[in-house]
């Protein structure tokens, strides 16, 4: 690695690449609409392959549509240090989420070819198919496929709302490629990411040394009581449901308090039937997502949920119960690639802090099957998935510079 700590990377070739991409699907609010395996993603990823083509690497595509860019190394034995994300977008999603830790990777490699460095282990570029999930559920679908999370034969089935398959899209836009998928083995694998929230803006630091992610679980809670009319019948004597839920929710606030700061609890959707504005309500359903990055909390969070709601139930005289829809565990990421994060902040000299991440990733499930890390950069106001979502040019360099390092240390 001698000589390669004073390298930079081309931020204004990345920021150029940047908004060229964020040209296809360009909505009216400055945003993109590039939903997966649309004409938009086709248009995306081809030209992702063609800057990776003009850039010397060789492309292979697995059945599940990820795309993977390679580099040679020195030794083509070794496996591979990989860089990488996503192409598509939320319908009114932000030029950032993803397409970045795509195009950083590709800059990465850009920089190497214009001095000459060749890696003792090569490197490869990916982006991962329906990160997203806003056509397709589930979301993180290339990834979770990669690692066996999902199976490949029933996600090619999987259908968006008009029904068409994921497996006809992928024939369609030409993406559907015959590489193997998975099993494959890989040195360390990064993804650079605007952070999608506000700390770091808040903090005034450049790049978050992303440590791990937040360990999520989501139900529905399901509260029955007796439908009654709203004028005659005495609050003493009704069997309220949204009563029972009040007292519920806001100690479910409190939950998230004592295990602050990481602690977060959110109800994202209200349903009460029959939903008549003078009726109580019999049945109530709310949607409740916990998270928290150490994995015992959350467990000792989603214990104090269920007792809380058997409490206030009981209380109120209602009948409660608590359905978990869907988990992905806290992730720790590995040691080698946070510290490789961590000396590349040392030799770039950017102002840095440890940050867990908030959302999900394909790095989650990438850090089953190989060590991983994430580097984060502040993004404006802490919004993404959405139109306004924008991330400072200099601060996307910067975090492409400790990529840059942070490969290089692993790949050699």
């Amino acid at each position: 690695m001698i000589g390669t700590d004073g390298l930079r990377i081309d931020g204004d070739r990345l920021w150029c690449r940047l908004t060229e991409m964020a040209q296809i699907g360009a909505t009216a609010n400055g945003g993109v609409c590039r939903v997966a395996l649309t004409d938009e993603d086709k248009r995306g990823r081809d030209l992702f392959v063609a800057w990776c083509r003009d850039a010397g690497c060789t492309i292979s595509v697995d059945p599940i549509g990820n795309i993977f860019a390679r580099r040679p190394g020195v030794d083509n034995t070794l496996p591979p240090v990989l860089a990488g994300s996503h192409l598509d977008s939320q319908p009114t999603g932000g030029r950032f989420d993803g397409v970045y830790g795509v195009l950083a990777g590709l800059e990465v490699v850009e920089t190497l070819n214009d001095h000459g460095v060749t890696t003792n282990a090569p490197l490869e570029i990916v982006a991962w198919t329906n990160e997203e999930g806003a056509r397709f559920a589930p979301a993180l679908t290339g990834s979770g496929v990669f690692t066996g999370v999902f199976n490949l034969k029933s996600t090619l089935q999987i259908k968006d709302k008009a029904g068409c398959s994921i497996g006809d899209e992928l024939q369609r836009i030409g993406y559907a490629g015959e590489a193997s998928v998975g099993g494959r083995p890989i040195k360390a694998a990064f993804e650079a990411h605007i952070e999608q929230g506000p700390i770091l803006e808040a903090e005034g630091k450049t790049i978050g040394v992303v440590t791990g992610v937040q360990g999520m679980n989501w139900y529905e809670l399901i509260i029955d009581g007796q439908e009654a009319h709203a004028g005659p019948t005495p609050m003493e004597m009704r069997r309220d449901p949204v009563l029972g839920a009040t007292r519920i929710l806001s100690r479910l606030y409190q939950l998230a308090e004592e295990h602050g700061p990481w602690g977060r609890v959110t109800f994202g959707d209200f349903k009460a039937e029959p939903g008549s504005t003078n009726t109580v309500p019999g049945h109530l359903t709310i949607t409740v997502d916990l998270r928290h990055p150490d994995q015992a909390i959350l467990d000792t969070m989603d214990r104090s949920f269920r007792t809380i709601v058997a409490e206030e139930c009981e209380r109120a005289n209602l009948q409660g119960r608590v359905v978990e829809v869907w988990n992905s565990p806290a992730v720790v990421y590995a040691t080698e690639c946070v510290g490789a994060v961590r000396d590349a902040v040392a030799v770039t000299g950017f102002s840095a802090m440890d940050i867990v991440s908030g959302a999900g990733h394909d790095s989650v499930y990438i850090s089953r099957v190989a060590p991983t890390g994430m580097i984060f950069v502040p993004c404006e106001n802490g919004l993404s998935h959405n139109e306004a979502e924008n991330a400072d040019k200099q601060d996307l360099a910067a975090g492409c510079d400790v990529l840059l390092q942070a490969m290089l240390k692993l790949a050699n």
